[in-house]
């Protein structure tokens, strides 16, 4: 009930926002719910010679070739350590950029947020440099931080990587 409360009041002092939440290791991330067309186990994907880093693959889509982006390559984090007895399957979040589909692998996928303005902060100086350039704000639940990240932004991974190269 107080949930419910809650969620009204921020609902009548404002508008909220929606996000999936996904996790890369003990890091909280959202992403807004209008961009999130999918989450799904990826399976069957096929690696590409010569793909940029963050690049694991391309896979099938209920019959479209999606490109797989590793959001743990992506932020420039180290691989998982895998653990045989823990290793749970990586989930996928599908997004859409300009016509074309690409499955986000992130290590798992939690709730969908109502979040409004009065949890909303801008993205901190301090914040992680290789998370700062991807955020477009964080909103603090209940002493966690949740990473708004902009999803236009996470996949102009080619532009750059270009400008990189």
């Amino acid at each position: 009930m107080q949930a419910a409360n809650a969620n009204a009041t921020s609902t009548e002092t404002g508008a909220t926002d929606d996000f999936v939440t996904v996790y890369v290791g003990e890091t909280l991330f959202g992403l807004a719910i209008e961009r999130v067309h999918d989450v799904f186990v990826p399976s069957g994907v096929t690696p590409v010679p010569l793909a940029p880093a963050e690049i694991v693959g391309l896979l099938n889509l209920r019959g479209r070739v999606v490109t797989a982006m590793s959001l743990r390559r992506r932020l420039g984090l180290p691989e998982a350590e895998a653990d045989g007895a823990k290793a749970s399957p990586k989930m996928a979040i599908g997004l859409e950029q300009a016509g074309e589909t690409f499955a986000l692998v992130v290590d798992g996928v939690g709730e969908v947020l109502k979040l409004g303005a009065d949890s909303r902060e801008a993205v901190p100086i301090n914040l992680d440099p290789r998370f700062r350039d991807l955020a477009t704000c964080v909103h603090r639940l209940d002493g966690r931080l949740l990473v708004i990240l902009d999803v236009d932004a996470l996949l102009g991974f080619t532009a750059a990587g270009a400008k990189a190269a």
